[in-house]
């Protein structure tokens, strides 16, 4: 039998969000235990409703969603972009209408419950951020044990191409550039998943015509709300020609880091100035043995859009047609 990792999605319910949940249900690597609720793409109690619905519809229902903290660390309220919202939607997932579960959000904490998980699992589990970084900091600064034993692979960040934002900030590190600074400072073990990488993985209709033609609700959403983000994508980039599998590629370097190549190295994220919410080198730590992290800086495009394929296709045909 196959030995599983154990997973936690930390996610922003938008459209990638959603492919990446897809993602790690159908990868038999991994074993999702809980999905946390932050915020970026939408609000946080629009993420924990998507969440509980797209797991639903994924037939994974028993998989708990826990509601994360509103806003960033140096904040107190939070209002979606207006890019995030014309690229995912008002309602996240391309505004594609999906039944509300019949379940509610847990009653424990997401910071809590990442905290319990580190403490209850260790290296066999593996934390995928991919919207703010608040709830890992907060995590991190409530439990230096999580801090010390999590295990993070996280989507976000620039190192060596421009921001989505501004010309150096990444969407993600831009929704909390203190909470970003800390994980990345603080974390043992983050690896980073940047534009570096997300933007060289990209999805085109052809591939959405596939999930449609299954004729599954399932296959019908992931295309019905993918198509609307490559549609954003024609008017944002129309130089990539097709949108780019952010989020996803987090959890394919969960279930298998040699899909990229690495570059240690201690990061640090500007907090002040012009360059707010950039992610670089520690300038501090150049030449310091141990690195903590290691940046995503190259990608085999076509072993992971077929690896995406197969097992967000799992999930497209629906668990009744696998049975």
């Amino acid at each position: 039998m196959q030995a599983t990792t154990k997973i936690i999605l930390d996610l922003d319910t938008g459209i990638d969000d959603a492919l990446a949940l897809a993602y790690a249900l159908g990868s038999p690597e991994l074993e999702l235990i809980g999905v946390t609720a932050t915020y970026g793409n939408v609000l946080v109690d629009t993420g924990v409703r998507n969440d509980l619905a797209l797991l639903e519809l994924f037939g994974a229902s028993e998989v708990p969603v826990f509601a994360g903290e509103p806003h960033a660390l140096a904040k107190d309220n939070f209002e979606v972009l207006e890019i995030s919202e014309f690229i995912h939607g008002r309602n996240g997932i391309g505004e594609v209408e999906v039944p509300d579960a019949q379940r509610a959000v847990e009653a424990q904490s997401a910071v809590d419950f990442l905290i319990e998980s580190v403490r209850t699992y260790g290296d066999e589990l593996i934390i995928v951020p991919t919207g703010a970084m608040t709830n890992i900091a907060a995590a991190m600064q409530r439990s230096p044990e999580f801090a010390q034993h999590a295990r993070i692979v996280f989507m976000g960040g620039a190192l060596t191409v421009p921001g989505n934002v501004s010309p150096w900030a990444e969407a993600n590190i831009n929704q909390d550039p203190e909470a970003a600074d800390f994980m990345v400072r603080n974390g043992a073990d983050v690896t980073m998943i940047g534009l570096d990488v997300t933007l060289q993985t990209l999805l085109t209709t052809a591939e959405t015509q596939q999930w449609r033609a299954l004729g599954t609700k399932a296959g019908e959403f992931l295309a019905d709300a993918t198509d609307y983000y490559i549609r954003a994508y024609e008017t944002t980039a129309p130089h990539l020609g097709g949108c780019g599998l952010h989020d996803p590629l987090a959890v394919g370097v969960a279930v298998d880091p040699t899909l990229v190549s690495l570059l240690p190295m201690h990061l640090k994220v500007d907090t002040e100035g012009a360059t707010r919410g950039r992610t670089i080198g520690n300038e501090e730590k150049i030449g310091a043995p141990n690195p903590n992290a290691r940046v995503a800086v190259a990608v085999d495009t076509q072993r992971f859009l077929t690896e995406f394929m197969d097992r967000v296709g799992r999930v497209a045909r629906g668990f009744d047609a696998q049975a």
